[in-house]
């Protein structure tokens, strides 16, 4: 500023004497005033030019106060570029973050304008960003319930529950949050398994309460025809004891399954790791189906390799082949076929369960080892089962890292396959002769 100060005033000297060397002196210093106004502007048009495309031009050298003004609006830009910088890095992370998060986010303005929307809201609501941004999100999901928690104050935060645009078979939960100056926040979360251990918590009291009232009913009522002294028929005492005997021990076997399902369900520790002599123990269990079958005489047969044994828990094991043998004598007809082929496949201990029955459709397969699941609810109790073993089949099989396969057809009988992994056979020094 100085500079231009002492510029500025030994110009006008220099013109003042100028003038009066030569005369006419109002001409010189208007020349004077002239080219000094000319010279301010070509400054100020290279300042502007290097303003309008500063990264394609460097700042113009001036002198004087121009060189102040150009020196702070570097600086100034500088430290702009760092701050930007900075925030951008911060939105990057803040991004990435939220990308990372299993719930859906959702940044709304203040029409409820989608302006920001993570990856996850594609996968739960069908939104397709960038595309989507600008878009009402009421245009995009329309349940009248999603409507009505939008149309809340704007400094309500509320939730919601319904299933989702686009998979009906999930189930969400929409909460809204209000932030800023009237913007909303929706995170939107996966509840589907919390709905369906909810439905399956419902479904289990409902069925326990039906399991027990069923039998309980059956003993009132024998006790009132007892208790009127059974008409004086002999044969009246007796088939209602027999009876009363079949109830008691058919609740004695729901209690039973449900205990062990307990048990096998709160088990935190894995099960023991004993060699577990299968072939002994399948026959065991064949010669326990035959007694069930009974007169219905049913073909059952065992083929096992002697020399394959399992690591694991024999009473959890022996639990879960039983049932699925049980279940096969239930569902196959009279004189029908049920083979237990005890093997490896491909390195793994298998059992497979094969029977001639009635079979499965396939819509009732991926549910059937939930508890209480029956295919036909009526014939299933008719024939005695509590609608938990094959429940119990999952959790013994998943103690013993296993899986279960099933395939079955309507009127072409089932195979349920046990697999187990590779690690948990066990050779016994002593073979087996092989069973027939």
């Amino acid at each position: 500023m100085r500079a231009d100060l002492w510029r500025l005033g030994w110009g006008l000297l220099l013109a003042l004497c100028l003038g009066l060397l030569l005369g006419r002196v109002f001409f010189w210093l208007f020349l004077f005033a002239f080219g000094y106004a000319l010279w301010q502007q070509r400054q100020l048009y290279r300042l502007y030019r290097w303003l309008q495309k500063p990264k394609k031009r460097a700042p113009p050298r001036e002198v004087g106060i121009m060189e102040g003004i150009v020196r702070e609006i570097d600086f100034m830009r500088q430290r702009h570029r760092s701050r930007k910088s900075k925030l951008s890095h911060h939105l990057k992370r803040f991004q990435k973050a939220t990308a990372a998060l299993p719930d859906a986010t959702i940044v709304l303005n203040q029409d409820d304008e989608i302006e920001w929307a993570n990856e996850v809201s594609r996968r739960l609501l069908g939104l397709k960003s960038p595309w989507d941004v600008g878009q009402r999100i009421t245009n995009l999901i329309r349940h009248p319930d999603f409507v009505e928690l939008m149309a809340l104050g704007r400094n309500v935060a509320s939730t919601v529950e319904l299933p989702s645009p686009i998979n009906p078979e999930l189930h969400l939960n929409i909460r809204m949050v209000p932030y800023g100056q009237g913007q909303r926040l929706l995170v939107v979360r996966d509840i589907t398994r919390l709905h369906r251990l909810e439905r399956m918590r419902r479904d289990f009291v409902a069925n326990v309460s039906h399991e027990l009232r069923t039998p309980l009913t059956v003993l009132r009522g024998y006790l009132e025809v007892l208790e009127g002294g059974g008409n004086g028929n002999p044969e009246v005492w007796v088939r209602s004891f027999k009876t009363m005997q079949d109830q008691v021990a058919r609740m004695q076997h729901l209690i039973e399954d449900l205990l062990m399902l307990s048990r096998l369900e709160n088990r935190n520790k894995k099960p023991a790791e004993v060699p577990v002599a299968v072939p002994e123990m399948l026959e065991g269990i064949c010669r326990e189906a035959r007694m069930l079958s009974g007169d219905r005489q049913h073909q059952i047969r065992l083929k096992a390799e002697t020399s394959l044994w399992l690591r694991g828990d024999e009473r959890e094991l022996h639990s879960a082949f039983s049932n699925l043998v049980v279940n096969a004598i239930r569902y196959t007809p009279a004189q029908g076929s049920i083979t237990l082929h005890w093997f490896k496949q491909a390195d793994q201990p298998c059992l497979e369960v094969r029977d001639t029955g009635e079979g499965i459709a396939a819509e009732h397969l991926p549910r059937l080892t939930e508890r209480f699941y029956r295919v036909d609810k009526g014939r299933s109790r008719e024939k005695g089962g509590t609608g938990l073993g094959l429940a119990i089949v999952k959790h013994v099989l998943n103690h013993h890292e296993a899986r279960l396969e099933v395939e079955s057809e309507l009127g072409k009988g089932s195979v349920f396959r046990c697999l187990f992994p590779a690690e948990r056979s066990h050779r016994p020094r002593i073979h087996l002769s092989e069973a027939g």
